[in-house]
């Protein structure tokens, strides 16, 4: 395969069509290609609301189904609720800000969240992969933010959640940079709800599991 073909499956990578060989080889080539990686992470969400589509939907369901109310009616709920929490924190930092200008002898400031959001960190002691999954409940599962220091760079990993039935999905996918480097930082979603979550595993992709992270 061509650098220029590698380059074109970036698409197909992402979303799995490769078969296991190309997918191999691609793999080989995203450890030394900075802009393919890139395209990975930037591929990865919309990739992965694809899968939840996926499995959300029957297989008596045509795949260009138009959406039911219900569902336009979930998601518009979504999105009204971060615009009335955008809005609440706005107004909580004009009130801090009066309070300051104020100069008051004591100062309270509150602040809001648009959800809950959980977050563990923990270094592997005998890999010393230190890593940081922050996640928040959403109406098609759980949103993921995650940060990793791997010194054994470069590297491919991926982090995977692992549920409390023992089923798994891939959150997200990235290679590690070289030694040196700072934390990558990716993005990335899963079906599972919160409450649902056993613990969070960073593997390489021969499957070695470098870090593992269990909520509290």
């Amino acid at each position: 395969m061509r650098s220029l073909e590698r380059h074109r499956d970036v698409g197909a990578y992402t979303l799995g069509v490769l078969d296991e060989a190309d997918a191999f080889r691609f793999e080989d080539h995203l450890m030394g290609c900075p802009s393919c990686t890139a395209h990975v992470s930037e591929f990865g969400p919309a990739a992965r609301q694809l899968l939840l589509y996926r499995r959300a939907t029957p297989r008596a369901v045509h795949p260009f189904a138009a959406p039911g109310p219900r569902f336009l009616d979930r998601l518009l709920g979504e999105v009204a609720a971060r615009h009335r929490a955008a809005r609440r924190r706005w107004l909580y930092a004009v009130a801090a800000v009066v309070v300051l200008a104020a100069g008051g002898p004591a100062v309270a400031v509150v602040t809001a969240h648009d959800s809950p959001a959980d977050r563990v960190a923990t270094t592997d002691a005998g890999t010393g992969v230190w890593a940081q999954v922050t996640w928040a409940d959403r109406v098609w599962g759980s949103e993921f933010d995650v940060q990793v220091k791997d010194g054994e760079g470069p590297r491919a990993c991926r982090l995977v959640v692992v549920g409390k039935d023992g089923s798994e999905q891939t959150v997200t996918s990235w290679t590690a940079p070289a030694h040196g480097s700072g934390a990558a930082a990716m993005h990335g979603g899963a079906a599972f709800r919160p409450g649902e979550i056993s613990r969070f595993e960073v593997r390489t992709r021969d499957g070695e599991r470098l870090v593992t992270l269990k909520p509290r």
